[in-house]
């Protein structure tokens, strides 16, 4: 069913981050920080592939989501939604269906056989397309499937993601230099101003999350 209702978006960040929250998508540890993919340190972890196991939590995000989509973008903005490969896809197929629009896959590479294929469904060209990943950090992979999708003759000019970490500077500038426009839910403020207004973590914790939120690098570089 396509959605018709558009909450505000503050109370879409709210619900969204209250959401991670609920189930537990959202880790704050400053004693013994995480390391991430790009091997730096943060006393923060958000896995949204958690949402695809709890129905009514995945059901109200996708149609945040598809409403957010249909918000800064347009009603009848897209013909095609693509999940980027892997955390994507699901979110990519649940997103279409509600915007009753084709569903394709990007890959993060060419598989090495066959048709040696970036994209996996049918993306004609012209077409307009919709990215949908969980999440961005600093949108480079972003660039990489647009760019896949582009290559097929298509346009691709919104990206739409679940989580944004809104930490760093210029992310949002240089999508927007590439001519893509950046569709989110919530951000890591979000998800911590709800945090403290549950109390869902120690005063502690949630004042060092802040300072990492502040300055991720710096923090990062004295608890490497």
């Amino acid at each position: 069913m396509i959605p018709t209702s558009f909450p505000p978006r503050e109370e879409i960040a709210r619900l969204t981050a209250g959401i991670l929250l609920d189930i537990g998508a959202v880790d704050f540890r400053a004693e013994d920080p995480f390391t991430h993919a790009s091997g730096k340190r943060a006393p923060t972890y958000v896995d949204c592939r958690r949402i695809i196991s709890f129905p009514r939590a995945r059901a109200l995000c996708m149609d945040f989501l598809a409403v957010a989509a249909m918000r800064e973008a347009g009603v009848e903005a897209f013909d095609v939604v693509a999940g980027g490969e892997t955390a994507g896809i699901p979110f990519g197929a649940m997103v279409a269906e509600r915007l009753a629009l084709p569903m394709a896959y990007v890959r993060k590479k060419p598989k090495g056989y066959g048709r040696n294929a970036r994209i996996e469904g049918v993306v004609s060209e012209r077409q307009r397309v919709l990215l949908v990943e969980d999440l961005t950090t600093d949108g480079g992979s972003k660039l990489s499937f647009v760019q896949a999708i582009r290559d097929t003759g298509a346009r691709c000019d919104w990206t739409a993601v679940i989580f944004y970490y809104g930490i760093y500077e210029g992310v949002t500038e240089k999508l927007g230099k590439e001519g893509i426009g950046l569709i989110h839910l919530c951000t890591w403020w979000d998800v911590l101003a709800e945090a403290r207004a549950r109390a869902a973590f120690d005063d502690d914790t949630l004042d060092e999350v802040e300072r990492y939120l502040r300055n991720p690098d710096a923090w990062s570089a004295a608890h490497s």
